[in-house]
């Protein structure tokens, strides 16, 4: 067995290796020699080395968890359901609250060195008269939250109560990750709609940042004296428009040219629940994904800046320009 960084000599477990933060991450962790045991459930996870071990086991399975947390030094808990349909609430919350609470219970009973737990900057909200979003802005239920942010801020809850009672833990609040994932899925789909050139986009504002710095982060975290702390992970943050034009370019492709105004975001949600009540087909466009696209988030990096003034942010210019060159070459695959 390989040792781990920590000198243990027992493996790191990752949870959602199938995923695109999980894959980069395992890849990461494989790379620096570390011995990973993966879970999977219903994924499968591709990766194929020498030192990879896969089990199958939902994180709904407190006792093949438990099972599990016997054999590992720490964990990476990157599994999560993400979903703005209102209809797949008690999903979320299953996945995303116990789950974790059945990961955050696991770690103890196994003593578990560290968890290394992923969320979301949807836990957040931007205060009255701020510019930028920082740690310490909780969403205080003053605003209409979605479904998802409710349920990882709840699943944030589960870590906390775990640290409270022993384990040692931090958590990292990425913004939207960009990176080589699924063409069709979560925000790799951004890049599938401006190669297509979607005409459509917004002027709202979000925060980005490299699937390979948030995996990077993690696992300088999880070596650190660091505990009982979260972070914001986002590199940059920049509008829908300028985030669209710079992938087109680097697809050479026309880049989105109509505007869409608070009236037509309104208006295209409402379309697309009609159509999902008579087809089933899930909506292109929600009310929360509407809302998102017009809503002005800056996040503000300088906390974990400081806990590692050796760590820089690759460009999403890079990063665009990265991503857009390999799917570019799956494209032209014959």
């Amino acid at each position: 067995m390989i040792i781990s960084k920590t000198g243990s000599g027992k493996p790191i477990l990752v949870t959602g290796g199938a995923g695109l933060l999980g894959n980069e991450l395992m890849l990461q962790l494989l790379h620096r020699g570390a011995s990973v045991l993966a879970i999977q459930h219903a994924t499968t996870i591709t990766i194929n080395h020498p030192n990879l071990r896969v089990e199958t086991c939902s994180i709904n399975d407190i006792m093949g968890l438990t099972e599990l947390m016997q054999e590992v030094d720490g964990v990476y808990h990157c599994a999560g359901k993400v979903s703005f349909l209102p209809s797949e609430k008690r999903s979320l919350y299953k996945v995303n609250v116990e789950g974790t609470a059945n990961i955050v219970e696991a770690c103890l009973f196994a003593s578990v060195r560290k968890l290394i737990h992923v969320s979301s900057v949807a836990v957040l909200e931007k205060r009255q008269g701020t510019d930028l979003i920082t740690e310490d802005m909780l969403w205080s239920g003053s605003a209409k939250r979605s479904a998802y942010g409710e349920s990882k801020q709840d699943g944030e809850l589960e870590v906390w109560r775990g640290a409270a009672e022993g384990l040692e833990m931090a958590i990292v609040n990425p913004s939207i990750i960009l990176g080589e994932g699924n063409w069709d899925e979560g925000s790799t789909a951004l890049f599938k709609n401006v190669y297509n050139e979607f005409p459509w986009y917004s002027e709202g504002v979000n925060g980005f940042v490299d699937v390979k710095d948030v995996a990077r982060l993690m696992i300088m975290l999880m070596e650190s004296d660091v505990s009982n702390e979260r972070f914001i992970i986002s590199a940059e943050n920049f509008s829908y428009q300028q985030l669209f034009e710079k992938i087109a370019a680097a697809f050479h492709k026309r880049p989105p040219h109509k505007k869409i105004t608070p009236f037509l975001a309104g208006l295209a949600w409402r379309v697309e629940r009609l159509k999902y009540r008579f087809s089933g087909k899930k909506p292109l466009v929600t009310r929360e994904t509407a809302t998102t696209a017009l809503r002005e988030s800056k996040y503000c990096n300088q906390k974990i800046l400081n806990a590692f003034p050796e760590f820089s942010f690759t460009s999403i210019d890079e990063t665009i320009k990265r991503v857009a060159a390999s799917m570019q070459q799956k494209l032209n695959k014959p």
